[in-house]
């Protein structure tokens, strides 16, 4: 009777009074916080928004806007340089000798931005990302006041100063900046942060060409305003760069602070640092990587002699330098004559050349969608591909401009092609392609390298575009066609598909040079 009792006991339905303590909320709750952890992925925030239209707004911006804005006060301004050099010197200018004191005053602007690059490499190491950053903004509103007061003053010499001014910022900004912008960034949005430069570059450009129509500050005794108008922006948005976070990566990686990192880590994605378990494994990973480097500082020199960043640095630099050798200010400096003889008045083709930089700001929005979702090897080679097939075909087109009534229609539907076409892949992308590339280490120098190519390529196609133009006349652009082919074919060959790749594994993927494989992705799980 007993053991059937017990039996009974043992075997029988438990009721609820029966059951054991009930622990399921305490581990339901410690569940949810460990999978909230997990499943974390940081996106967009308030600081990494807030740094975007800051930098785009207040540093980009004035570099595209400086590129373009001295071609309509061109005359006037070398008016004022005559009369200045008579009142001063009493020396009259003749021809020869104010076009090359205006080669000058245009060129000072691409020395600047190449003293500039190289600069970038120390500063962003030695004051950090966000400092260097205010140091652009501080600059170009130097040269901002040099343009103001070199009509006062009667001075040549402040408007060759300021251009030297904004050409320094130009080249900092286009070294630091997409870093800064990147390395805030996580892996899922460096490509949308990316495209951040140089669609500020496109929209100065076009912002200056829209101030030097005559309504606004195109009259003739405006010129020293148009020029510094460009202040403004970096007036306004200066004050907001000192509230940025620094970069995290900046911190942990070549400052070793690991407190400050994680605090503004913690800042610029506005949770808490015990949930971002993925970000700081990333800052882990490249702090071990730069600790392999012996500590040793990572100079312009030390990037080229490392033979595992020799494919890295070429891919940047004839990126980089392609972008300019692909004759993009070569077509923009066409379309006004193109927009003319298809029989456009000169204000409707002034308006024309306007709509060609607008359609450049236009396709660095698209590319804010397009980057995540089509990776950065697609669209760059694509663009690289047609922009050749397109140059070749504006070559044959202008060269027949006059023999068919309708060809300056098709030179103008060439023209806009172009335009549309470089700004899906030549344009943004080898902004900010270093920073994919180059870990924290080696890249603020690769950056530095890859601005100095590109303001480099800027030099060499203004120095000797018009040389060229006055020999062999259209087919200056089947030149550019085979330069930017020659682009396609080595990026096609050695390019690898940045996209959800951190530099480290990239680094490993180029680091035998030209024996590497870059387009066969091994395990780089370990990496």
């Amino acid at each position: 009777m007993g053991d059937e009792a017990e039996r009974a006991t043992l075997f029988a339905k438990p009721t609820p009074r029966q059951s054991l303590p009930d622990i399921s909320q305490p581990i339901a709750n410690e569940h949810q916080q460990l999978t909230r952890t997990h499943e974390y992925r940081s996106g967009w925030s308030f600081y990494l928004v807030l740094a975007g239209v800051v930098t785009t707004i207040g540093s980009s911006l004035p570099v595209g806007y400086n590129i373009g804005v001295v071609n309509t006060p061109a005359e006037v301004i070398k008016k004022f340089c005559n009369e200045s050099f008579i009142s001063r010197y009493d020396m009259p200018l003749d021809e020869a000798s104010m076009n090359v004191l205006w080669s000058f005053v245009v060129s000072i602007f691409i020395v600047g931005g190449c003293a500039g690059s190289v600069m970038g490499s120390v500063l962003a190491d030695k004051i950090g990302r966000k400092w260097a950053t205010v140091l652009t903004n501080l600059l170009s509103l130097a040269g901002a006041l040099f343009f103001r007061l070199s009509r006062p003053a009667n001075s040549v010499e402040m408007l060759i100063l300021g251009r030297l001014l904004v050409g320094l910022s130009g080249g900092l900004t286009t070294s630091i900046v997409p870093m800064y912008l990147t390395e805030l960034s996580p892996l899922a949005l460096t490509g949308a942060m990316g495209v951040a430069c140089p669609m500020g570059v496109n929209v100065g450009v076009l912002v200056g060409q829209v101030m030097g129509l005559d309504s606004l500050l195109g009259h003739p005794d405006d010129w020293p305003y148009l020029l510094a108008a460009f202040a403004l922006p970096v007036i306004i948005t200066l004050p907001v760069l000192f509230i940025l976070p620094e970069s995290p990566k900046y911190l942990f990686v070549v400052k070793r602070n690991e407190t400050a990192a994680l605090r503004e880590l913690s800042r610029l994605r506005g949770v808490s640092s015990s949930v971002l378990t993925e970000d700081i494994e990333f800052l882990r990973e490249e702090s071990r990587a730069a600790a392999a480097s012996s500590g040793e500082i990572w100079s312009m020199w030390r990037v080229v002699r490392d033979r595992r960043l020799t494919l890295p640095l070429l891919l940047v630099c004839s990126m980089q330098a392609g972008q300019q050798t692909s004759g993009i200010n070569a077509v923009f400096y066409y379309s006004h004559t193109i927009f003319k003889q298809a029989g456009l008045s000169e204000l409707q083709s002034q308006y024309a050349t306007i709509a060609c930089g607008a359609v450049n700001v236009c396709t660095a929005l698209l590319m804010l969608q397009l980057l995540p979702r089509c990776g950065r090897r697609p669209l760059l080679l694509g663009s690289a591909l047609v922009a050749a097939l397109i140059l070749a075909v504006l070559a044959a087109c202008m060269r027949f401009i006059d023999a068919v009534s309708w060809m300056p229609n098709v030179c103008m539907v060439a023209v806009l092609a172009y335009v549309l076409v470089y700004g899906f892949g030549l344009g943004p992308i080898p902004y900010f392609i270093a920073s994919e590339i180059f870990e924290v280490g080696p890249r603020p120098a690769g950056m530095a390298w890859g601005s100095l190519a590109n303001w480099g390529g800027n030099f060499l196609v203004g120095m000797t575009f018009p040389s060229v133009r006055d020999a062999i006349g259209p087919y200056s652009f089947l030149l550019f066609s085979v330069v930017t082919a020659g682009l396609f074919v080595f990026q096609k060959m050695y390019f690898p598909e940045t996209r959800g790749k951190t530099p480290a594994q990239v680094t490993q993927l180029c680091s035998r040079g030209f024996q590497s494989t870059p387009l066969v992705s091994p395990d780089l799980s370990d990496v």
